[in-house]
């Protein structure tokens, strides 16, 4: 099990550097302290561990103590009648013998409270993957804004440019309404952008009950490699054995299997050892013919000691026992039923996510690349429609190319990195050390206007043809840097 105490003292020293940037082991941290999911599931799972000691007291002695007094009215026909006090403390000690049904219900124990383990391990590996998700779609949406500011930023200039050509007479009206729709259309998506941004911190202020103004970034040098091993098989094979909701569901059958045992065993005899005393004094007052109020009072102690062993044999309880017995086998048939259906499902994600992240390794550099197509593709376009051979529909639609490039980057590069971490929780080995990796590549100086587009050899910057236009603002300048 993945103790949140001691976890969180070993992230400790990995993210003590005071930094004005929160990094993702300190998000984490939080979360674990702060999750409110994580303690219930802790408090559940302490619940359901306490079936153990419970069943295992239906084994072991049980001794009890009691004591009273009565008042009693004695009333008898011709001779009178009398009322005496008596008072009584007996002590008992009973020992099971034979008790098949409560050995089987102590062996479900067990298993139900591994189980109950199992799915608070279960939890809060679900919450570092949990955590990596809400870190990295608030990086996602940052980037996002940053490529919207760019766009909006682009389609300004655009639109100048247009306005300057159509006052010299060199473009006809047309091409300046469509500069303005393109304008507004992505100052829309800007505010979209912005509005996403905002919304993305939600989750990390759910998960650790606090606010968030500044993440440190994702480092473009990040390593996209294919999984290791790289061998789907053996990924199917991890997870079909350390999945943990897998081994929750196995356990489960076991705990059923144990269930069905003891329902059976309530046809079988049942043998007590046995130890009782009794102590009682009081009584009525008896006269010499036996008669009442009429003689000395008999108030003397009566003791009595007695100790064997009891056997209990049912023979006909309604038909409950039977009821129970098939009660108990349908269950253990849904729980077989459980586990084979998550063994499919475990089956199907970890090949369904070892594929897409192979598939993601060259899907990054892919698109990488088409950012730099689309750059000079742009740049073609643009010096086409100062000639004459291009119009401004062509151009905003370069524009436009361009930065879906960069969002489809960004994009496969983050679900990249979640893919990467549902693969492990799908086999069962995600563990705080991933994160540890992962904030090994995180940029305390990223700043998502300046670095929201990678960075590009000498070569690559030739081909992309850098823009030739002065940026008009100071924020400008930083979101065109790249271009």
């Amino acid at each position: 099990m993945l103790r949140p105490l001691f976890v969180a003292l070993m992230l400790a020293g990995l993210s003590s550097q005071a930094l004005a940037k929160t990094d993702l082991l300190t998000v984490y941290q939080e979360s674990l302290a702060n999750s409110a999911d994580l303690a219930a599931a802790q408090s559940d799972a302490l619940a359901r561990q306490e079936v153990l000691p419970q069943t295992r007291a239906l084994l072991l002695p049980n001794i009890a103590l009691g004591a009273g007094v009565a008042r009693e009215e004695v009333d008898v026909d011709g001779a009178g009648s009398d009322s005496y006090t008596t008072d009584y403390y007996q002590a008992s000690l009973t020992q099971p013998l034979f008790r098949a049904d409560r050995w089987f219900n102590y062996q479900a124990a067990k298993s139900l409270s591994a189980q109950a383990q199992i799915e608070f391990s279960a939890t809060q590996q679900a919450l570092i993957l949990e955590v990596a998700e809400a870190y990295f779609n608030v990086l996602r949406a940052s980037d996002n804004l940053a490529t919207a500011r760019a766009e909006e930023d682009a389609f300004e200039r655009q639109l100048d440019q247009a306005r300057e050509r159509f006052d010299v007479g060199l473009s006809a009206r047309t091409d300046v309404l469509e500069a303005l729709a393109g304008f507004d259309s992505s100052r829309a998506a800007r505010l979209t952008a912005q509005t996403n941004l905002t919304v993305s911190y939600q989750a990390l202020t759910r998960l650790t009950n606090r606010d968030y103004d500044e993440l440190m970034g994702m480092s473009h040098d990040l390593p996209i490699l294919p999984p290791t091993p790289n061998d789907l098989q053996q990924w199917v094979n991890t997870a079909a054995a350390q999945n943990l909701n897998l081994q929750a569901t196995r356990l489960a059958i076991t705990s059923a299997s144990d269930t069905l045992r003891s329902s059976r065993s309530a046809y079988a005899p049942s043998v007590d050892a046995f130890v009782r005393y009794n102590n009682s004094g009081g009584g009525a007052n008896l006269g010499s013919t036996g008669g009442v109020g009429t003689g000395q009072q008999g108030n003397g102690d009566t003791e009595l000691t007695s100790f064997g062993v009891e056997l209990t044999m049912p023979l006909y309880t309604g038909g409950a026992t039977s009821s129970g017995i098939r009660e108990s086998g349908h269950r253990l048939t849904q729980a077989e039923h459980n586990s084979e259906a998550q063994l499919r499902r475990v089956v199907e994600s970890t090949r369904n996510l070892y594929r897409t992240v192979t598939s993601s390794v060259e899907e990054v550099e892919a698109r990488r690349q088409a950012i730099i197509s689309g750059k000079a593709a742009l740049d073609a376009t643009q010096t086409g429609y100062e000639v004459g051979t291009r119009n401004v529909v062509d151009v905003l639609e370069a524009q436009r190319n361009l930065f879906r490039a960069v969002r489809d980057y960004n994009t496969v590069r983050y679900n990249y990195i979640i893919d990467n971490l549902s693969l492990k929780q799908s086999a069962g080995t995600l563990s705080p050390e991933d994160l540890v990796d992962l904030s090994r590549w995180l940029n305390p100086d990223y700043d998502p206007d300046r670095d929201f587009i990678p960075p590009f050899t000498e070569e690559e910057a030739q081909r992309m043809s850098l823009g030739r236009q002065a940026p008009a603002t100071e924020e400008g300048s930083r979101m065109r840097s790249s271009f």
